[in-house]
């Protein structure tokens, strides 16, 4: 028992340090935010990125371990490393023993994937309700962990809920995967990745409200937040689909058409805003600047790699390096300077170039350096995300700026069920659409006087 209560109090300082890991990440870019983020808001942009990828690699391993893919492994000891990035902070402060344990709930977390795969693979019933029963466990097992942890301020009801809530996403989209139903599989993969953002502002609100001192009295329940989240969640999801889609069709995978279709569905979440609120012509500029010299390019890409054609590949190439430089004009002028157009076009080479080498080295078989090359690219996209947050944050203060930033008199509930994305939602879209949409008409103008 004191071991349990030991490791629920590491529990909740560990969510603070992966902070310092990511700012240095941050460095490495130009790209810095306009302005300054509050310390609340970056332990919810940490766990964003530490539990949606491990969504995304939980995903991946069990679909590559279905088809005996030859990086499975790879792909499998990237899903176990995620877990265990934050056992040194634990072990730092409560020793070895507590660092074992936290580690051996993750592990065995971890170990019901490949009994679920297994079971797929066998028909082997029994061994599915085994590996589902233990599924359970844990459920019940880390929501009690994390109510401890947070001292009721996740309330264990509503942690279940969540983590129950998480598997069944990435038992669904496994499901749906080995039935062949690949519409259904990348629904419930949207669907799945979507929510561990949920979870993140949820887990990161309970510490918070544990221990406001500790964030300066800041909120992660706040607008800038709020965008700075969502920023992260789509730029994330497209880097992820990006790279996986160009793997599937390299492979000419069957699911191919539907990776792709969910990389749409991510694109529509910006055009469909824009045209909404601009009309029609706008949303289409936006499309057309988006769409062909980026992610057709990708397509192009894998094309000119299964055909060997060196020509094909240099105008890809060449379409990417014209996107980058429109594309990071664009963003310097929607932000009217906030967001420096000369470091948008650096990051956004920068996330190119991440693509492009996860892709070739998987075409070339070094598995290990592919799997490298995606865990930056995917952790980069939360640096993109705080960069360009804080460029409309600074743009717009009475909306996103100020006392905001402070924790509210009244806190917030974080009970995972009862989360609202619709009212931030709304007012993202409404500044997002108003910079881009400005952004939109200036190069409609150009063109048309072009």
């Amino acid at each position: 028992m004191k071991l349990k209560r030991t490791l629920a109090g590491a529990m909740s300082v560990t969510f603070l340090l992966p902070t310092a890991a990511m700012a240095a990440d941050h460095e490495e870019t130009e790209m810095e935010p306009a302005m300054e983020t509050s310390p609340a808001s970056d332990l919810r942009s940490d766990l964003d990125y530490l539990l949606s990828e491990h969504f995304v690699l939980a995903v991946e391993t069990m679909q590559k371990t279905y088809d005996e893919a030859p990086d499975a492994q790879e792909t499998e000891d990237a899903l176990y490393q995620n877990s265990k990035d934050m056992l040194p902070a634990i072990e730092s402060v409560y020793g070895e023993e507590g660092a074992a344990e936290f580690d051996r709930i993750f592990t065995e977390h971890n170990d019901y994937t490949d009994d679920i795969v297994e079971a797929a693979k066998s028909g082997d019933e029994e061994a599915r309700a085994d590996a589902e029963e233990e599924v359970e466990e844990f459920v019940v097992e880390f929501s009690t962990f994390l109510a401890g942890a947070t001292e009721d301020n996740l309330p264990q009801e509503a942690a279940e809920e969540a983590i129950r809530a998480h598997e069944m996403d990435v038992l669904s989209t496994f499901d749906s995967y080995v039935e062949g139903d690949y519409e259904a599989a990348y629904t419930s993969y949207r669907e799945g990745f979507s929510r561990m953002f949920d979870i993140s502002k949820a887990l990161s609100g309970a510490i918070v409200t544990q221990m406001p001192e500790e964030f300066n009295n800041t909120s992660v329940d706040t607008p800038a937040a709020d965008l700075r989240s969502d920023l992260n969640k789509l730029t994330a999801e497209h880097f992820a689909l990006a790279t996986y889609g160009m793997e599937k069709g390299v492979n000419q995978a069957d699911d191919y058409d539907f990776v792709t279709w969910a990389e749409d569905q991510n694109t529509a979440d910006f055009t469909a805003a824009i045209s909404s609120i601009y009309g029609e012509e706008a949303g289409g500029q936006f499309a057309e600047l988006w769409q062909p010299d980026h992610i057709d390019a990708q397509g192009q890409l894998v094309a000119a790699e299964l055909e060997g054609d060196e020509e094909a590949r240099t105008m890809a190439l060449d379409h990417i390096d014209m996107f980058t430089q429109d594309f990071g004009a664009f963003l310097g002028a929607a932000t009217e300077g906030n967001l420096p157009t000369e470091a948008a076009q650096e990051a956004l080479r920068t996330h190119e170039a991440q693509v492009l080498s996860t892709f070739d080295n998987y075409n070339a078989e070094d598995y290990e350096a592919s799997t490298a090359d995606f865990r930056e690219g995917y952790q980069f996209m939360f640096g993109v995300g705080e960069a360009l947050g804080g460029a409309i944050s600074a743009q717009n203060p009475d909306q996103f700026g100020g006392d905001e930033n402070m924790m509210p008199e009244e806190m917030p509930q974080t009970g995972m069920g009862g989360t609202s994305n619709d009212g931030w939602m709304t007012a993202l879209w409404a500044s997002v659409t108003a910079l881009v949409g400005g952004a939109a008409a200036l190069f409609i103008r150009k063109k048309k006087n072009a």
